[in-house]
Formats: C-alpha cells, sequence, structure tokens
C-alpha cells in the first residue's frame, strides 16, 4: 500500500494539468527528507500572473511578476508547513525564454520552492549557483528514477 503524502496541488488555474501527481508529491518527500527536514504540510497553488503578483504586492511589497513565491510558517525545528504559490503564467514563458518544455520547467519551480523550505537561499550569485544545481540533481534524478520504473 502507497503511503499517503501531506503534500497537495490546488488548481487555480483552470487550463492546465499536471500528470503523475501522487508520484511527484513522493518525489517532494522525499527530497524534503534527503534535505534533513520533514513535512507535516505543503500546499501548491498553481495561479495566474495576476493572482501572484497581487500577493506579492500585499505580503512583499514587491511590484513584480515572479513564478513563485514560498511561504514557510514552520521553524527549523519542525516539521514544514507551507504554502506555495506558482504562477503558470510565468512558468509557460520561462520555459520559452529558457528553452526548454514546460513540464521541465515547472518540476524546477517546484522542486525550486521545496528547496527554499530546506534552507537554500538564492539572493546571492554563490547561493543562486547552490540553488540551481540543486534543481538540477533533483531534476535529473526525478527523471531517471521515472525512466528505470
Amino acid at each position: 500500500m502507497k503511503k499517503n503524502t501531506p503534500i497537495y496541488f490546488h488548481f487555480l488555474y483552470a487550463p492546465f494539468s499536471l500528470s503523475n501527481r501522487s508520484e511527484l508529491k513522493r518525489f517532494i518527500a522525499h527530497l524534503i527528507e534527503k534535505e534533513g527536514r520533514l513535512t507535516r504540510k505543503i500546499s501548491y497553488i498553481f495561479c495566474t500572473d495576476e493572482y501572484l503578483l497581487d500577493i506579492n504586492q500585499t505580503h512583499l511589497n514587491h511590484n513584480t511578476f515572479t513564478d513563485i513565491i514560498t511561504f514557510d510558517y514552520s521553524t527549523k525545528e519542525e516539521a514544514i508547513v507551507s504554502d506555495i504559490y506558482i504562477s503558470i503564467d510565468r512558468i509557460k514563458e520561462n520555459a520559452k525564454i529558457y528553452n526548454t518544455t514546460f513540464k521541465r520547467e515547472l518540476l524546477r519551480v517546484i522542486f525550486h520552492g521545496a528547496l527554499h523550505l530546506c534552507g537554500y537561499k538564492d539572493k546571492t550569485k554563490a547561493d543562486q549557483e547552490t540553488m540551481r544545481s540543486k534543481e538540477d540533481f533533483y531534476l535529473n534524478l526525478y527523471f531517471v528514477s521515472r525512466e528505470t520504473l
């Protein structure tokens, strides 16, 4: 019997679907455990640019579009409780800009949010390089593990 994960996907963006949800949830939980944390509840909320811009303006005082905003409600000692908002509009646009597939860019951003919850930052150049390396590691692990199933 498969173990349920405390990871949830909410869709506020209609023309979008996410395949292999249960497998992806288990992988995210594995990523977080591998990085030394536990998960109590993580909600991924897939939305539009406008929806995420409103959150960015209201809660962070930023007047810019972004692909992801991660709210971590836990402390380092606690199991993770978080809401992660992802703009599907930004994912589509960034996939074109970076010449990658929508699915790969979406997974990169999903893993990026999980990595933030594990303590990784992306404000400095060095932090960005570490974050990108971790994203690539988990992207490759996700695709390789799916191919060997």
